[in-house]
């Protein structure tokens, strides 16, 4: 059976590059979605499920029921694409100025509408229900994820799955983590009120370049010297921010940059000590300090069974592909709330191709994947739904 519906997602490969490229195409950023998710919606319509548009802000979920009763299994997709300039020199490169698809996105909603049509013509041979989650706004903190759940999404669900086609591996291979696998990602802005004044008379001014400085210095203590060696901390000041003349003592200076973390202790000593050492630098340098902390993706933990019982199934189904284990890595995905409500596992999927130039890093302007892993994608999802039973074998 399973074999059956693998050859189906071939045939319909030429359908999945034309819906992926038209999403190439047309990139929207996050929380700006419009055209994406009428098309996403539109074609669910067209095979016949029960749609849910504007769920949580721009998600789409899809319904498919099967003609037996059993579990109720949700399959997730990510639409939103990236405020980068598109610089590939392709035939579908991005007709929007400044925006692209650089992360794969496309890729995720076109396999995840093929494995709609795959199954929309197989109700006969469901058990249960498979929930289609269509998801805008996961480029963000808060993502999208947060709010479609709040709305509903993940009513009566039992497992979820989710999927990344992956620039650092070859297309043909898969890859499963067990347990921790992605960090949880916050995010800061500290501005330090200080008092401007020429640069030839520092002793009439107070300096918050000085101020910062030290401040940025000092934080690279919190995972040096205030966290256990044994869990995995990163503390990174992206930017910095003050003055614009070589000889003027500027009234403020700002600094942002995130944190990654896998543990909830861990990631709330941080939080804690950035506050502690803002408040002491107000006390040291006479300045005012202002901390703005904000919670992004919590870290992803798969569910070690259900990530086990779809490798070892994989690798069975797929004997051709070449399965891995990834380790953990510092990435973000709000697929991590999801996982907190229901058990499931998230999954990527190779997309590395030199002899298509596919060899740049996620969120590179020239970034593109091999669209064979559109079909790979796709056919570990119809393995999740048999695991789950809700495909007979």
């Amino acid at each position: 059976m399973i074999n059956k519906l693998f050859n189906k997602l071939e045939q319909l490969k030429p359908e999945l590059v034309e819906l992926r490229r038209d999403f190439h195409m047309y990139p929207e950023l996050s929380n700006e979605e419009e055209r994406t998710p009428k098309v996403v919606a539109d074609y669910l319509e067209s095979l016949g499920l029960e749609v849910k548009r504007n769920v949580g802000g721009n998600g789409v979920v899809g319904y498919l029921k099967g003609a037996k009763p059993g579990k109720t299994i949700a399959l997730r997709a990510d639409f939103d694409a990236l405020p980068i300039q598109d610089e590939k020199e392709v035939e579908y490169k991005s007709k929007i100025d400044g925006v692209s698809h650089a992360c794969g996105h496309d890729v995720h909603t076109a396999a995840l509408l093929g494995v709609a049509k795959v199954l929309s013509e197989q109700i006969d041979n469901l058990e249960g229900t498979v929930v289609f989650i269509h998801q805008f706004a996961e480029e963000v903190a808060p993502g999208g994820a947060i709010r479609m759940i709040e709305d509903g999404c993940l009513d009566g669900v039992d497992a979820i799955y989710g999927a990344h086609v992956w620039s650092n591996n070859d297309e043909g291979e898969i890859l499963f983590i067990e347990g921790p696998a992605m960090a949880a990602a916050d995010v800061f802005k500290i501005k330090v009120q200080g008092k401007g004044g020429h640069g030839a008379q520092p002793h009439q001014s107070i300096d918050p370049v000085v101020s910062i400085c030290q401040l940025v210095t000092n934080m690279q203590q919190i995972v040096s010297r205030n966290t256990d060696p044994l869990h995995s901390v990163v503390l990174t000041v992206g930017s910095i921010h003050s003055g614009n003349a070589h000889n003027v003592i500027p009234d403020t200076a700002e600094v942002g940059g995130t944190v990654r973390t896998f543990d909830e202790d861990v990631r709330m000593n941080v939080k804690e000590r950035i506050e502690k050492m803002c408040a002491a630098l107000e006390i040291q340098n006479d300045v005012k300090v202002t901390v703005d902390y904000t919670f992004g993706h919590t870290a992803l933990h798969n569910d070690p069974n259900v990530t086990r019982e779809l490798k070892k199934a994989t690798t069975a189904l797929l004997p051709h592909n070449e399965i891995k284990d990834q380790i953990p890595f510092m990435g973000a995905e709000d697929f991590s709330f999801y996982l907190k409500e229901v058990p499931g596992t998230f999954f990527f999927v190779g997309g590395r191709n030199p002899s298509l130039n596919a060899v740049y890093q996620h969120h590179h302007p020239k970034f593109d994947v091999d669209e064979e892993s559109l079909v790979t994608i796709g056919k570990v999802f119809l393995i999740a739904l048999q695991n789950e039973k809700v495909l007979s074998s």
